[in-house]
């Protein structure tokens, strides 16, 4: 089987919602239903949380998954580009750990009704069909403006 990380992307500083990834939904802390769903896929050899944030890390323990590091503040910002974080995260473990993964799946907080069928369902999709990357979207029902 390949090395698949599950890399789980959560920042602090949410503006809109200050601390989003840890409020409680449907019982949980929001960032409890990515790493639950990326456990039970049994896909992953490793669940990783990138965060800046203490508390969003050991949310993220807590529930199963690894926070080796905190990312810097910089990555962490509004405007900071995601592509940044991922990168840090595998450098980071590569350099620290030795650990370089075939493939990284990228798995937000925000998107906590994404299940474990989902995500084997988008590893089979990329292995079987020689793509790149997959993305999942869904048909928003009413415009956000």
């Amino acid at each position: 089987m390949s090395e698949i990380l599950g890399l789980i992307t959560a920042r602090g500083g949410s503006k809109g919602l200050p601390g989003k990834n840890i409020k409680v939904l449907g019982g949980k802390p929001l960032i409890a239903w990515t790493v639950l769903a990326a456990l039970e896929s049994q896909s992953f050899d490793r669940v990783v949380v990138s965060t800046e944030d203490t508390v969003i890390a050991e949310i993220g323990k807590e529930w199963g998954a690894e926070a080796p590091f905190l990312r810097p503040e910089e990555l962490a910002q509004d405007s900071s580009p995601h592509i940044l974080s991922s990168e840090h995260a595998l450098k980071w473990l590569k350099e620290h750990q030795g650990y370089l993964p075939e493939w990284v799946m990228l798995l937000q907080p925000t998107s906590p009704f994404r299940s474990a069928s989902d995500i084997r369902a988008s590893i089979k999709l990329v292995k079987s069909e020689s793509v790149e990357a997959v993305v999942s979207v869904c048909e928003v029902k009413h415009h956000p403006f």
